[in-house]
């Protein structure tokens, strides 16, 4: 299955203005969480891999991804998922996923703020 859908995940959404406090407790946990998902080095190259690109991903991540069963690749996307790193959607019997750009934008605000 090798597919692209254009969907509203695209980057081109309105950047929200984000409030949240990039120190204390609530932060720190934050970012552990979200370092912790990219502690896996397929998993840094599964978010590349969809931060290039403008549209979601359906199918075609598992042939991206060298050496690793659908199974694993899908318990990393998983991963970066609950991570908010990267969002999901179903389409017919697939998942297409994509970057989640608050997400991202939220992880390189924590990190500056160390």
């Amino acid at each position: 299955m090798n597919k692209q859908k254009e969907s509203e995940c695209s980057e081109a959404e309105t950047p929200e203005c984000d409030i949240r406090p990039v120190e204390g407790k609530k932060a720190d946990e934050e970012l552990a969480l979200m370092t912790k998902a990219l502690g896996h080095p397929a998993r840094v190259q599964i978010l590349r891999l969809l931060a290039r690109r403008d549209s979601c991903v359906c199918g075609e991540i598992v042939d991206q991804i060298e050496d690793l069963a659908q199974s694993t690749v899908s318990q990393h996307l998983k991963v970066l998922k609950e991570a908010g790193l990267i969002k999901g959607e179903i389409e017919g019997s697939a998942v297409c996923y994509c970057i989640e750009p608050r997400g991202l934008r939220r992880l390189k605000v924590l990190v500056a703020g160390i």
